[in-house]
């Protein structure tokens, strides 16, 4: 009764101020609005799905998860020393320029300098040197063998010369891939032009869920995807308006932890917010069964996943028993400050696990803010406990750039500062294997040693979900949650 009396007021105040777009533009409205569209620095989620559409890479993934040509195939010729031959067939730069071997030498080449630090620039550390033989051709030589080398050139490729005159690419991108801008006339609206046949989709940030589905119930938007709470899509599913598909997913939501903080610091604390949180009564009530319990970031099914890690049992009386050895009381509890976004249903799982912290003994304070203001407060280091999800994750170099020691911001995402000498020489030892079952034996164990560790408390891999207009075809759901869907969508004629 809540939710529909919340939906009408919504629907009244949108139907005094709004009209039905009346042009064949595909609109998507989106959580969160893209942060950054120069894929050398961005790291939040829409961001790099949207560069994705804008730009082309080396290497992409195939379903399975292993590396496959995309812009260019390779040979290995010594262990060290790999060549790629760019597709002949390959599409130009938007402006018209042609896309060659010295843009890709370039893209890498500014990742890894100094004077300009990427968060991506971790596992391409192992490049000794880029050699350019011609325009189709050129030779990463690398400090060390690493069988999955191939898997890390999947950042999308910029022109040289605009590299070269500090070009904003991260408000006016310049790529090769299937869309370009159109327009970007304000933060929480840009459009993008499919090159193939002109089919205009706008994307807008739309922070309220409620209000989400209510412009797409009415038409003013035409796709939203992911980011809204159970009952909502249970109001969706039986409006014949609108199309509602699921699909199992691999992004991977957790709870991370400053390991500078003088009370996060301490593995018992940690240990106690695990074993006091009911995922399965949040994954059933809140997210409506639309998710899987996780135990590491990698999903077990994954190549170099862990299938035999337990998750962490929800034990209420186990989280007192180790506070209580961490020398915390009634008298003396507890205190934490936990930070989420604005987002919905970000806030909403983050209120359900306040009380199930306080149930225990924890006092948490709960902070939420703005996408930009809380994703700087995370990059920054500016909290004790906050949620968070790992999206579009494929090769495990990602253990690198959030968890070595030598990835803390800026040079990585290793943003609850965890300086640990044994998780250093599991990963670097991970890395040096010399087959890929090597490698994924040895992840194994990063996995299960940051499962004790406890530097992020494992939450789940998240469902997606798709809801459409009826008349909006095409469109599939990647694992990963990416929107390349976008490259087949259409509308049907009425």
């Amino acid at each position: 009764m809540q939710l529909r009396a919340l939906l009408l007021a919504c629907g009244m105040m949108l139907l005094t101020a709004c009209s039905q777009p009346a042009d064949d533009t595909i609109r998507f409205g989106l959580a969160s609005a893209p942060a950054n569209l120069d894929p050398r620095y961005a790291t939040d989620a829409t961001s790099a799905r949207i560069n994705r559409l804008l730009y082309r890479r080396l290497v992409d993934f195939d379903e399975n998860t292993r590396p496959r040509a995309a812009l260019a195939n390779w040979d290995l010729l010594a262990p060290t020393h790999y060549r790629f031959h760019l597709d002949p067939q390959r599409a130009h730069f938007h402006d018209g320029r042609a896309l060659t071997a010295a843009d890709v030498a370039a893209t890498y080449q500014s990742i890894l300098d100094p004077d300009r630090p990427s968060a991506h620039a971790g596992a391409l550390q192992l490049i000794e040197r880029i050699e350019v033989l011609d325009d189709d051709t050129l030779d990463f030589r690398l400090k060390r063998p690493d069988p999955l080398f191939p898997g890390y050139l999947v950042i999308g490729l910029l022109p040289a010369d605009a590299i070269a005159s500090n070009h904003p690419f991260h408000e006016s991108p310049l790529g090769s891939g299937p869309f370009e801008l159109r327009d970007w006339p304000e933060p929480g609206r840009l459009s993008l032009t499919r090159r193939e046949d002109g089919q205009v989709i706008e994307f807008q940030g739309i922070g309220d869920p409620t209000v989400r589905v209510l412009k797409l119930l009415r038409g003013e938007v035409d796709i939203v995807q992911n980011d809204l709470p159970a009952e909502l899509l249970g109001y969706l599913d039986d409006k014949a308006a609108v199309q509602v598909t699921f699909a199992e997913g691999s992004n991977f939501a957790y709870i991370g932890f400053n390991l500078e903080n003088p009370q996060t610091s301490i593995l018992r604390v940690r240990q106690a917010v695990a074993h006091a949180i009911n995922r399965d009564a949040i994954i059933e009530y809140v997210l409506g069964g639309a998710a899987r319990p996780a135990a590491a970031l990698l999903p077990p099914d994954h190549w170099a996943g862990n299938p035999a890690l337990p998750d962490y049992p929800y034990d209420p009386e186990r989280a007192r028993g180790l506070l209580a050895e961490a020398g915390f009381s009634a008298a003396h509890p507890l205190q934490l400050t936990y930070k989420t976004s604005t987002d919905a249903v970000r806030v909403r799982i983050a209120t359900i696990i306040q009380q199930q912290l306080r149930e225990v003994g924890i006092e948490t304070s709960l902070q939420s803010y703005d996408w930009g203001t809380f994703y700087g407060d995370i990059k920054s280091g500016h909290f004790q406990m906050y949620s968070l999800a790992w999206v579009g994750i494929k090769t495990p170099d990602i253990f690198r750039y959030a968890f070595h020691s030598s990835s803390l911001p800026p040079e990585g995402a290793n943003r609850g500062r965890l300086v640990s000498p044994r998780v250093d020489a599991l990963i670097e030892a991970a890395e040096q294997g010399d087959s890929l079952p090597a490698q994924a034996a040895a992840y194994r164990e990063v996995q299960q040693e940051l499962l004790q560790q406890l530097p992020y408390i494992p939450l789940w891999y998240e469902d997606h979900v798709f809801a459409a207009r009826s008349d909006i075809a095409g469109y599939r759901l990647a694992q990963d949650g990416n929107f390349d869907g976008l490259q087949q969508v259409h509308r049907r004629a009425p």
